[in-house]
């Protein structure tokens, strides 16, 4: 393994001796180019073994993250500093690479080169004789190996840098303000998503119930004042009307509920996913232990809705009859597993409800993960301290 850390320093120091060029042109957009070189070489750290933490949203464009890293304080202080040690450890890379290994490489064959009449010239020494290139070949190894420990120990420089131009905490802290702004775009994204759907559900739902039973109420109306003898059609009308009031009514709560259900409020999550489970189509097993007294009501909703939306999922994606919910509540966290054995293959992808859920239950300090292998079934996994860290 350490060999292996030791080849991907001394490739990734080769890789920046030939990128040299390109660096030295870069210093004239040196504010653009700095974030770029900068989380390049995050990325190099973590690939040689460092613990590192990318600023860069894996979601964004690199043009998306640049123009507001630009207006960060950050960049200055971090960036540009670690961008100009790349320049110059770059530069003495491509020194130590092209002169070490170009003369490692003629002093290993300068016996071959003496068969064809060339006298392979390292630095001061040129040999003028057989003999002295078949000493040169082992100066020749010495020298390879030699270079490969400068270039190794100029990798290890540039992670040093990198960690004390950081300021060791800065990067974490960064990275999380991004993952929160990236949160809440997508949080911003899901309300808009929801008021649209609640829109949607008052339009053709409770809306269409209304205008019927104003319909069928002016019918009432016109049939009572024109034939006042025919009781069969206004009890028919009447009956009508007050069938379309109950949907209407049904719709209503059933909106409501899934803004925020009332059993949430006053029994807690566990009654509340009870209750849930009762209301579904499926056949649902739900094993609850624990006591949700110390849930916070952000927590416990953000793990009710993770639940809502995998059973409606379930009941219309999974091509089975049943489900099953586990969920466990301690003083200190939730843990919710909603499981079914259908056709799996579900992934959260962006404008999706579990790409809403998930960015709520991060907004609680929690996580949403999805375990979907196709014909496997569907693994939903939910948790969430039970207090924000907010």
């Amino acid at each position: 393994m350490a060999q292996i850390r030791i080849a991907r320093r001394v490739l990734t120091e080769c890789i920046a001796a030939m990128a040299f060029p390109i660096l030295l042109l870069s210093i004239l957009v040196a504010p653009v180019s700095a974030p770029v070189v900068a989380e390049t070489d995050r990325s190099r750290a973590r690939w040689c073994g460092v613990e590192t933490m990318p600023l860069k949203p894996s979601d964004d464009s690199w043009a998306q993250w640049v123009a507001p890293r630009l207006r960060s304080r950050s960049m200055w202080r971090t960036d540009l500093p670690v961008f100009v040690t790349a320049v110059l450890l770059s530069a003495l890379s491509l020194l130590v690479a092209f002169f070490g290994f170009i003369g490692a490489a003629a002093l290993v064959f300068s016996p071959v080169f003496w068969l064809f009449g060339i006298a392979a010239q390292v630095g001061p020494f040129t040999p003028e004789s057989v003999r002295e290139t078949l000493l040169a070949m082992p100066a020749g190894i010495v020298l390879g190996a030699v270079t490969t420990t400068v270039l190794t120990g100029t990798s290890f420089l540039r992670d040093l840098l990198l960690r004390t131009f950081s300021r060791s905490r800065d990067p974490d802290l960064l990275a999380k303000l991004e993952e929160l702004r990236t949160s809440r775009a997508s949080l911003t994204a899901a309300f808009e998503f929801e008021r649209q759907r609640i829109e949607r559900d008052l339009h053709d739902g409770a809306q269409q119930e209304l205008v019927a039973v104003v319909m069928r109420l002016g019918m009432l109306e016109a049939t009572a004042t024109a034939a006042a003898a025919d009781q069969e059609r206004i009890v028919r009308l009447a009956r009508q009307a007050q069938a379309h009031a109950e949907r209407a009514l049904e719709r209503l709560r059933d909106t409501v509920r899934n803004i925020h259900p009332r059993e949430l409020t006053d029994l807690g999550l566990i009654a509340a996913v009870r209750e849930l489970a009762a209301r579904s189509p499926l056949r649902v097993e739900l094993n609850s232990t624990g006591d949700d007294a110390q849930l916070s009501s952000p927590t416990a909703t953000a793990v009710y809705f993770t639940v809502s939306e995998a059973l409606t999922n379930i009941s219309k994606h999974a091509g089975v009859g049943s489900a099953r919910i586990d969920l466990r509540c301690t003083t200190t966290d939730v843990h919710v597993r909603v499981h079914d054995d259908g056709v799996g293959g579900a992934r959260i992808y962006a404008g999706s409800g579990l790409a809403g859920l998930r960015e709520r239950m991060r907004s609680v300090g929690g996580n949403l993960e999805i375990l979907s292998p196709p014909g496997g079934g569907t693994l939903v996994v939910a948790s969430a301290p039970s207090q924000p860290p907010w």
